[in-house]
């Protein structure tokens, strides 16, 4: 796995560096596990826009993903890897041993032929769940459960990996991607290994086309309105405003902090800004 580029027959080719997805086995995704996906183009459910910068891009359809991975015991062989237009990391598509298909995301060095399940007993390979109590300490796992039965929600994007630092009683420590050392009950779940596709941070889009193909819009600058539109607007051809970068609403923005959950403040050991 590895990056392409390309001659730079245009301005736009100049730049492109893209995935070379060469583990990717298939093109189209399994009917029955896909269903329509509406865009929104950032409005709500009454139409006004409350997300910016969002619309167009190319109609996709979104997959099913087996997050809980509570198929028990049953083995499953790997039929294909696949790319998911909803997610920056790729997705296997397992056949398990009843007849039963089902998506997962793919760790890294998994390959089409393996055998994966989720077992107390599995062995500690990329594409085998359990529970974290049935982990040895040290374990790189991806998809981690925040409670039992929930489903994977920690480390799900491309590259990703988490690892399960210490255990202690009912609680598991687990060192997250940013660096946050957090407190996750030992009877959840979690995926060994890594999450596929690393190279996803290296790409390079290329051209403005490629990333309304995304579905994403133009950002217009604040120094760049006038002070009735933003902010940071107006001035004697200025590219500064001269005052903390804040939003078009007056926030501050741009490393301060924004985190406000008192209710599971308790679970986090260590924040992600804390040094060593």
């Amino acid at each position: 796995m590895g990056t392409k580029q390309y001659k730079p027959s245009s301005p736009g080719r100049r730049f492109t560096r893209l995935e070379d997805q060469e583990q990717i086995t298939r093109e189209g995704p399994e009917e029955n596990l896909t269903e329509a996906l509406h865009s929104t183009g950032g409005r709500n459910n009454t139409g006004r826009m409350t997300v910016r910068h969002k619309g167009g891009g190319h109609k996709r359809h979104y997959r099913h993903i087996d997050f809980k991975r509570d198929k028990s015991g049953v083995p499953a062989r790997v039929a294909e890897i696949e790319y998911d237009p909803n997610r920056s990391a790729y997705i296997a598509l397992l056949n398990y041993e009843d007849g039963e298909k089902r998506y997962i995301i793919a760790p890294q060095e998994i390959e089409v032929g393996d055998e994966v399940v989720s077992a107390a007993d599995a062995d500690i390979r990329p594409g085998n769940a359990k529970r974290l109590k049935h982990m040895p300490v040290g374990t790189v796992v991806h998809c981690v459960e925040m409670a039992p039965g929930k489903g994977g929600q920690m480390a799900r994007s491309a590259g990703c990996w988490a690892q399960l630092v210490a255990k202690e009683s009912k609680w598991g420590l687990v060192k997250l991607p940013s660096g946050e050392h957090r407190r996750v009950e030992l009877e959840c779940r979690a995926t060994v290994g890594a999450v596929s596709n690393p190279e996803h941070e290296n790409i390079s889009l290329g051209k403005a086309g490629r990333n309304r193909w995304l579905g994403n819009r133009p950002e217009t600058r604040g120094v760049a309105m006038n002070p009735i539109d933003h902010p940071h607007g107006g001035g004697e051809g200025a590219k500064a405003s001269g005052r903390h970068p804040v939003t078009p609403w007056g926030q501050p923005t741009k490393g301060g902090k924004t985190r406000h959950n008192k209710r599971t403040e308790r679970f986090i050991e260590k924040h992600r800004d804390e040094s060593e």
